[in-house]
């Protein structure tokens, strides 16, 4: 059976197993402690030298990166397709893929680690407006990316919104996000999956002890560079 490396906080796992379970693909789940630094541990750094979850093991075949782990599993389970075969819904459905990976998922760090009067946090949430008008525009009227039926856009874009909204950036303003994100909370995978209130103050205390580690690890690099 195909084993799922995932940590329920990780908004990329959270790709993959939403797909899992919108495919009904059967897995293992197996849970990997960032907090605790598992993801450090020798036993992981064998399944994933870079340190990070999701890792799926299929008949053998490791796997990482969300994004080719989604496609993977798009390829091989032909059940419950979450692609389109219309060439202007597969667009939009990569559109709102991509821009999601290198827009917006970047910006959950100064929702979480900026002040409300910072200038930088200002400046996340106008972005934020700008891809979430785009996205807007990419729905249109439709029901999903894809058209009436769920697809890889939606789990990946659907993530990284939700997200947001749980960090302080108001969703209802736009009536087409605000549809689609019901939309999306209606289904039973998203109830499952989507993290509740103390989810997120962990998730957040997390990605803060992050930032501090990272932002030490950097002061001692330079006074090594400067010594």
């Amino acid at each position: 059976m195909l084993q799922f490396y995932y940590n329920p906080l990780s908004p990329l796992s959270r790709r993959v197993w939403i797909a899992l379970l919108e495919k009904e693909i059967p897995f293992t789940p197996i849970t990997v402690n960032l907090k605790e630094g598992e993801q450090f541990k020798r036993e992981f750094l064998a399944i994933n030298p870079f340190h990070h979850v999701p890792v799926i093991i299929d008949d053998g075949l490791r796997i990482l990166e969300s994004s080719a782990i989604l496609d993977y599993l798009e390829c091989k389970y032909l059940q419950n397709p979450l692609l389109p075969k219309d060439p202007s819904q597969l667009a939009k459905v990569r559109m709102a893929q991509m821009v999601t990976n290198n827009e917006l998922s970047a910006l959950v760090i100064p929702l979480i680690s900026e002040t409300e009067d910072s200038p930088q946090l200002k400046k996340a949430k106008r972005k934020i407006t700008r891809i979430i008008n785009f996205l807007a525009e990419l729905l249109a009227y439709d029901a999903y990316f894809g058209g009436d039926s769920l697809s890889l856009g939606d789990i990946v874009a659907g993530n990284a919104v939700f997200l947001a909204g749980k960090l302080g950036y108001e969703l209802s303003q736009i009536e087409q996000i605000a549809r689609w994100r019901d939309r999306l909370m209606e289904r039973e995978v998203w109830q499952q999956t989507q993290p509740n209130d103390e989810q997120i103050e962990i998730f957040k205390q997390t990605v803060q002890e992050l930032i501090k580690l990272q932002s030490k690890n950097q002061i001692i690099s330079k006074v090594k560079q400067s010594s």
